[in-house]
């Protein structure tokens, strides 16, 4: 069914959708949130919107984009910056529209200009973003000064077009105009995000200007966080769900995720932040602990099933969970081999963490499929995997899940399964085609060409001959015998 925009009538909502309860008049642009897609609506936008139902105040979003068209934020504004969060489970469905989002922003319609001002206005406090690993351009820990949009803004910092290149701009303009401090805040799942977002915003602003380095290092604060709710990708069926769930409204911005979500922030604000405490968010001196739980449990466990879901048949990761061997295998991973390599506070339970990962895995109603999360699996896999199998090594431990993980990956990127060809979706996309082309016949080529790529493996594993021959192990198994069987194997 094909959906075209109409302006959202509120006053023909089906009875159990609820609106804001706030005064959205009252709103100022007091946070700048950079890359508004579906985990920016669904989670950041989401927690504001609750933080305002519950306390009030005028602490409003501006939302801004700096790719694409400016058609679906057209579309906001004719919703009066109103759009629909739908969250779904198995027990039902919980709608609601959401109305924090105050102003748009858009590159390509408002100008580089207009983008700039608003990162310099006196009234904002915070900016936040999701903009995706590769939205921070940082490689091996630095700004990566060899990535052509950097060069490109630094030779031209007036019209950047990336969010760092941004980001500097409108604090440059924040200094010169006297506008005080402010706060930066990643909000993209990575780990160490405000470290990684304040080492690149200040390598990039040194190479324009020391003085301005040195500003933005006393009066700019870099919150890490860690974030955490299933947000699929918009499908047909997900947006007839919000059709049917508006009583048979259209709204091209709502949004489809499941009903849980975790938001951990660091709590190094220089300007003053909302009160998300009052929507549930925790706000620590250290978020690295929480970080690492995630990180190696719900999206290492996650990779570990879309690799080897995806090569067994299965589309979604409600499909995994529903097949009681990945179900069970998959908990292992989790349970026995990352669980120990984590050092969280004394009150979380981890075993029950992990338990309930896997009931949100298991929520047929979100199609979360296991092609999505394979994607940028080069980038995913050091923090989610390597680091636990390194845990291992030094301790003795098991890790054969994550080398099947690792096995599973190797098989993937070959864009083959069962005959059937697909897209790989990855950051060094051509250089995994030329290791398939060139040594994929060769099963000790082909692997020993990818454990070469030094930006994912550390030497120090490559050099390990137990890590090498597992490796190798795994991703035979996995070719010779099959994802599904490969994984009914660990059981033994």
């Amino acid at each position: 069914m094909t959906f075209e925009f109409q302006k959202l009538d509120l006053n023909a909502l089906p009875s159990d959708v609820s609106v804001p309860s706030y005064v959205r008049g009252s709103l100022k642009p007091r946070v700048a949130h950079i890359g508004f897609g579906a985990f920016a609506r669904a989670h950041v936008a989401m927690h504001l919107h609750e933080t305002l139902a519950a306390g009030g105040g005028d602490w409003g979003m501006r939302v801004i984009e700096l790719f694409g068209t400016s058609d679906l934020f057209d579309k906001l504004e004719e919703n009066d910056h109103l759009y629909t969060l739908v969250e779904t489970a198995d027990e039902g469905t919980n709608t609601r529209l959401l109305g924090a989002v105050c102003e748009t922003q858009h590159l390509a319609r408002d100008g580089v200009e207009a983008l700039i001002d608003g990162l310099a206005e006196e009234q904002l406090k915070v900016i936040s973003l999701t903009v995706t690993e590769k939205g921070y351009c940082v490689k091996n820990g630095k700004l990566d000064l060899d990535n052509a949009m950097i060069q490109q803004d630094l030779s031209s910092p007036s019209a950047p077009k990336t969010a760092i290149g941004l980001i500097v701009a409108g604090l440059a303009k924040r200094r010169a105009l006297g506008n005080g401090p402010i706060t930066v805040m990643s909000c993209d799942n990575l780990p160490h995000n405000g470290v990684l977002c304040g080492i690149a915003v200040r390598e990039f602003a040194a190479k324009l200007d020391a003085e301005l380095a040195a500003w933005i290092e006393e009066n700019v604060s870099f919150p890490s966080t860690m974030v955490d709710r299933i947000v699929p990708a918009l499908t047909d069926e997900s947006r007839e769900l919000i059709h049917e769930s508006l009583g048979g409204q259209v709204d091209l911005n709502g949004i489809v995720c499941e009903p849980f979500r975790q938001w951990v922030i660091e709590d190094n604000f220089k300007a003053g932040r909302p009160q998300w405490e009052l929507a549930g968010a925790q706000l620590v001196a250290d978020v690295e602990p929480f970080e690492e739980m995630k990180l190696r449990t719900l999206n290492g466990s996650h990779s570990f099933l879309a690799y080897l879901g995806f090569l067994a048949g299965k589309e979604t990761i409600a499909d995994c969970a529903a097949d009681p061997v990945f179900y069970a295998e998959a908990r292992k991973l989790m349970v026995d081999e990352q669980l120990p390599t984590l050092d969280v506070p004394g009150d979380v339970d981890l075993v029950a963490y992990a338990d309930s990962l896997l009931k949100r895995y298991s929520n047929s109603k979100l199609k979360h499929r296991t092609w999505q999360i394979a994607a940028d699996g080069t980038q995913k896999m050091p923090q989610r995997w390597l680091n636990s199998v390194k845990f291992h090594l030094a301790n003795g431990g098991d890790y054969r899940h994550l080398v099947l993980g690792i096995g599973g990956w190797m098989n993937y990127i070959r864009a083959d399964r069962n005959g059937e060809s697909y897209e790989v979706v990855d950051p060094l996309k051509e250089k995994l085609a030329a290791i398939v082309a060139n040594g994929g016949a060769d099963e000790t080529t082909y692997v020993d060409n990818l454990l070469a790529l030094d930006s994912v493996f550390p030497s120090e594993l490559v050099a390990n001959d137990e890590f090498k021959k597992a490796v190798h192990n795994a991703y035979r198994a996995v070719a010779e015998k099959g994802a599904a069987q490969a994984v009914a194997d660990l059981a033994d």
